[in-house]
């Protein structure tokens, strides 16, 4: 089966249980009651599980994404790369992206992943124009 990028909108009861691997700390009745189309949730899906994730705040032509995680099990396998360049690509609209530095767990491994991705280093995070 092929990984896919999805905007989720609605969690099914697997979404809940891959979620809660990705983000083991978060609410997630919360966030699923805070989506709509400015406050998004793209995620990667392989045989119906949930691999990857990232909260996308939409403001007119600006995105920022929060809380970007592959599951620990899947990470330096291509799946956030190919999330952060599908998500890129599906907004089409959006043409300046940021990610914050904060809660990052490996700088220099995001700081690598970021710039693969297109973005460049900034003060607090990550750019990227498009």
């Amino acid at each position: 089966m092929k990984l896919t990028i999805i905007r989720l909108q609605h969690f099914s009861a697997q979404d809940r249980l891959d979620l809660a691997k990705i983000w083991p700390n978060a609410d997630l009745s919360a966030l699923e009651t805070a989506l709509d189309e400015q406050q998004q949730l793209w995620a990667a899906k392989f045989n119906d599980r949930l691999l990857a994730a990232v909260k996308v705040t939409i403001s007119g032509t600006h995105g920022e994404l929060a809380d970007f995680s592959v599951r620990e099990v899947t990470r330096r396998r291509g799946v956030g790369g190919y999330l952060l360049e599908d998500l890129l690509a599906q907004n089409p609209s959006i043409t300046q992206w940021w990610i914050a530095d904060n809660k990052v767990e490996d700088r220099q491994a995001m700081a690598a992943f970021m710039q693969h991705g297109g973005f460049i280093a900034q003060v607090g995070g990550w750019g990227c124009q498009r």
